[in-house]
């Protein structure tokens, strides 16, 4: 193994929108909370980790290393000590030189004695120099229907209540393994910015609010405010905190089991409101939390077989828009208890892990499905019980995991899979899951093919070879099937899925790949004229070739070609999109440039291709139709406290006379949005 330069580690060349591209490659589900993830992976970048004061579910939540180099980190320094140097990992058993250039930005070695600050809180909060409020604007430039006046000839009369402009307010400041302390405000689009408490408004529309205290004596963690949950591998509680498949195909099947989580996002609904704490018993953990939060949901009133008025609901209103009086109307209507305890045995050498999870939630109202076929196994009720246990356990290079649980109505659901590390160039994942059709958990995100774990049954194979130094190729296939049936899918179901990428890193300037991907899914046929419908086999391919190339530390050039088809009983749809990004760094400015064609045949040849954004904003459109899509987005510091963020992009459509459907129609064929953000540090 060749020695690590000090030159090799200047944290700065990492491409960090590149390192989130990869693992969300093949992400198309516009209710995916990406901006979750995208912001604890960039605190983590900006805030690295003390491999000294680290643990494995931390280490593996990064999606860089594997389970065993984990564990062959843990034993290294067992039997050698604390790290002394960054560069000692070249020593690591099973460590190369592409996985430490990988890790070592989100990473770091700090003497002990650095975190050790006895001070009150209150001054190490005023010291810390991860401090900063951020404030964001932005909105479309042109109007949409839902900000004109009522049309007398139109029938819909209902139109947004508030201004056009999107507003954002954050303050943050934590320190590692010591403290969080926050607060987030946001106002949607067409959302009042009025103070309203019979609406239950009061400036913004959104609040969140946090304090997380860390290593308090026997108190692992304390929580008040907003936060997260993550146990075991997601099937009872995850925080939004994964990737699912992608063109990383090995790391991100497993979830890392991280406990409670800061909330600072601005998702209304994927957080808990309450209090929670864990607290260490020697090698067990034992957490207890407590959520008592209002939701949006439709009520509705009808009348029962004794003549009583009861009220209920058919389920949860996530998209946290408060513009037109009926979503006024049913802002916070529902109240959500939710409460329960995890215990979580980890043996000393730390590669045994155990857990129990218990959890209770309880609505005012009861959830009373529509009574569509397909919704006969759903949860209807006003109280939820689920009860799970979950385990991982790593011998030499194999790292086994899983989680089973059961609910209130007997549903049963379990995810078990393996990761191993074959030889230093081969990796090889499996993953298996059974989710009954009854099984009801409300906040459960284990891996899937569909976003809920309910009425699903498949089997993942995933594979990393690297055969010569500068070359990867990944790779998985996926066969899953659906018992029962689903929405727009009037019958059980089948499918299967691959994808293969070739990638080339000749140096460190340079990065091409080459990605094929494929699905087949059962889906409700089209135009269908008979008297029941028939589900018919979905057809979709994706290719992708991708080329980077930076040839001055100022100059970096991206070039993107996409292009997609789809089949399903009808004519062969496509559609494609090419990408030429220029993005130039200078000492105190930055500039990020795009131009892109697209063209597709249909919605369901749509282009999704990420694009860079302000801080902690995270930005995957989707395009269909034909036109072309240009941004540039510019970050200075004009002052050595504050950093501006610019953003202007422009979609230009031809042949076409309005943009959107609905309030959100665009008369004319373009669209253009503004956004600009500052961030001050403290």
């Amino acid at each position: 193994m060749q020695p690590l330069q000090a030159q090799d580690y200047p944290r700065q060349q990492i491409d960090f929108d590149l390192f989130v591209q990869e693992l969300f490659a093949q992400q198309e589900d516009e209710n995916v909370p990406y901006e979750d993830f995208y912001e604890t992976l960039f605190q983590y970048y900006q805030r690295p980790l003390d491999l000294n004061n680290t643990t494995p579910e931390e280490l593996a939540s990064l999606f860089i290393i594997s389970r065993p180099q984990i564990t062959s980190l843990f034993n290294y320094m067992q039997e050698n000590g604390k790290l002394l140097s960054i560069y000692e990992l070249q020593a690591v058993p099973n460590f190369d030189l592409i996985t430490i250039y990988q890790l070592v930005p989100f990473v770091r070695v700090e003497d002990a004695g650095l975190n050790a600050d006895q001070r009150p809180l209150w001054q190490r909060v005023i010291g810390e120099d991860n401090n900063a409020l951020v404030l964001r604007y932005e909105r479309t430039l042109q109007v949409r229907r839902g900000y004109t006046p009522v049309d007398s000839s139109s029938r819909s009369t209902s139109r947004y209540l508030g201004s056009p402009a999107k507003l954002f307010l954050r303050y943050r400041t934590s320190h590692t393994q010591d403290y969080s302390l926050g607060f987030t405000a946001e106002k949607d689009a067409g959302e009042r910015f009025t103070w309203s408490p019979e609406d239950r408004t009061y400036g913004f529309d959104f609040y969140t609010a946090h304090l997380h205290l860390y290593n308090k004596g026997k108190f692992k963690t304390i929580a008040l405010g907003d936060y997260q949950l993550q146990f075991g591998q997601g099937l009872l509680m995850s925080s939004g905190y994964s990737v699912g498949k992608g063109s990383e195909t090995i790391t991100t099947i497993s979830r890392a089991n991280l406990g409670i989580r800061p909330y600072s996002s601005v998702l209304e609904y994927a957080y808990f409101r309450g209090a929670a704490a864990t607290y260490s018993l020697g090698n067990i953990n034992v957490t207890g939390f407590y959520s008592n939060k209002r939701v949006d949901a439709n009520l509705q009133t009808q009348l029962d077989t004794l003549q009583n008025v009861g009220d209920f609901f058919s389920g949860i209103q996530t998209t946290g828009f408060h513009r037109t009086p009926t979503e006024l109307t049913n802002k916070g209507r529902v109240r959500e208890q939710l409460y329960g305890a995890n215990a979580s045995y980890l043996s000393k050498n730390r590669t045994l892990n155990l857990g129990l999870t218990a959890v209770a939630t309880h609505y005012s109202s009861p959830i009373q499905k529509a009574g569509a076929p397909y919704q006969r196994f759903e949860f209807n009720g006003t109280s939820n019980y689920n009860l799970g246990t979950n385990y991982s356990y790593t011998w030499q290079n194999v790292y086994l995991f899983g989680e089973t649980a059961v609910s209130k109505s007997g549903g049963v659901g379990t995810v078990n899979g393996l990761i191993a590390n074959l030889s230093n160039k081969v990796e090889m994942a499996m993953l298996y899951r059974s989710y009954a059709r009854n099984s009801h958990s409300f906040y459960g995100g284990a891996f899937g093919e569909a976003t809920r774990n309910i009425n699903e049954r498949g089997l993942y194979t995933g594979i990393k070879v690297k055969p010569f130094a500068k070359w990867e190729i990944t790779a998985y296939y996926d066969r899953f099937r659906f018992p029962w049936l689903r929405y727009r899918i009037d019958a059980p179901s089948y499918g299967d899925e691959y994808l293969v990428r070739l990638l080339f890193k000749p140096n460190r300037q340079t990065t091409l790949y080459a990605q094929f991907r494929t699905e087949s899914k059962g889906l409700n046929a089209p135009e269908n004229t008979t008297a029941i419908d028939y589900v018919a086999q979905a057809l979709r391919r994706n290719y992708l070739l991708y080329y980077e190339f930076t040839p001055t530390p100022v100059v970096n050039l991206k070039s993107r070609v996409q292009f997609s088809s789809f089949e399903h009983e009808t004519p062969r749809q496509t559609g494609y999109l090419i990408a030429q990004d220029i993005n130039l760094n200078f000492s105190r400015i930055r500039l990020s440039t795009r131009y892109a064609l697209f063209d597709t045949d249909s919605y369901d040849t749509r282009q999704y291709a990420y694009e860079r954004d302000v801080l902690y904003a995270f930005s995957i459109p989707a395009f269909s139709g034909r036109g072309t899509r240009m941004y540039a987005l510019l970050q200075f510091r004009p002052f050595q406290n504050m950093d501006v963020w610019i953003k202007y992009g422009l979609t230009h459509y031809r042949n076409q006379d309005t943009i959107g459907s609905g309030l959100e129609t665009i008369e004319g064929p373009r669209r253009s949005d503004v956004k600009a953000q500052v961030r001050y540090k403290f």
